[in-house]
């Protein structure tokens, strides 16, 4: 039988069901949702973790409740702890980025892992951690290192989304546009080259081949969409009526 496809994210000891409802939101922003929670303080189900998820319940129904640790984590073969303290066991540590490459090459062998998160006020102790195989630390400012519940959350379920999604580093929204054709790119240079002649531009004549060379290799760095080409032609045609007038 196929196992878990993703980790579980366990919310040890949460002290508020806001918090609780933004890590859902979070998880569910990177397409996570298998949460547990170890005792929460305030019990569960709790209304106000429902009303700050917003659009997340689905994290929160799905959720499992234990009353330890030792049972929320029963099923794994390994476990990541998250902490910003130096702790005095011996363990290998993870920055999150790495953490969630591990966490996608164990899970694709077939293993069953499991990230755990501390309360809010001071984190995970050490027994806790202690029960973990390897630790995940951020490298944060040393004067403040306390990271907010979700917002630990939602690094972690980032650098999952980034370990096991094909993203492009970088795109451009086009909002309906094409990019100008290079017969279109052409057509726009002889119209301000035969605009610009005629303006007197191109002087003294043993320059004017130079000068047009440079414009050309201008239009050729633009990223241009035929959208600005026939703007641009707009453009010139105004300006050249313009100056006809006066």
């Amino acid at each position: 039988m196929q196992g878990p496809t993703e980790p579980a994210f366990v919310l040890v000891r949460p002290q508020m069901g806001e918090n609780v409802g933004a890590a859902a939101r979070a998880m569910w922003n990177f397409g996570l949702q298998r949460m547990r929670l170890v005792d929460p303080r305030d019990g569960w189900p709790n209304p106000r973790a429902v009303a700050m998820a917003s659009g997340a319940g689905r994290v929160l129904d799905g959720a499992g409740i234990f009353p330890d640790l030792e049972g929320a984590v029963a099923d794994c073969t390994f476990v990541y702890a998250t902490t910003a303290r130096p702790r005095d066991l011996t363990k290998t540590v993870f920055s999150p980025e790495e953490a969630a490459a591990d966490m996608a090459r164990r899970i694709a062998g077939g293993e069953r892992v499991a990230c755990l998160f501390g309360p809010e006020r001071a984190g995970l102790e050490n027994q806790d951690v202690a029960r973990a195989n390897a630790i995940i630390t951020v490298d944060l400012n040393p004067e403040f290192s306390s990271l907010n519940l979700a917002q630990c959350v939602l690094l972690v379920a980032y650098e999952w989304r980034r370990a096991t999604q094909a993203a492009v580093p970088v795109r451009t929204e086009m909002a309906g546009a094409q990019w100008a054709s290079a017969l279109e790119v052409d057509h726009l240079a002889r119209h301000f080259e035969e605009r610009l002649e005629e303006a007197g531009f191109f002087f003294p004549d043993h320059k004017a081949e130079s000068m047009k060379l440079s414009l050309r290799n201008l239009w050729s760095r633009m990223p241009l969409t035929g959208q600005d080409v026939q703007t641009l032609h707009g453009v010139l045609r105004q300006m050249v009526r313009w100056a006809r007038k006066g």
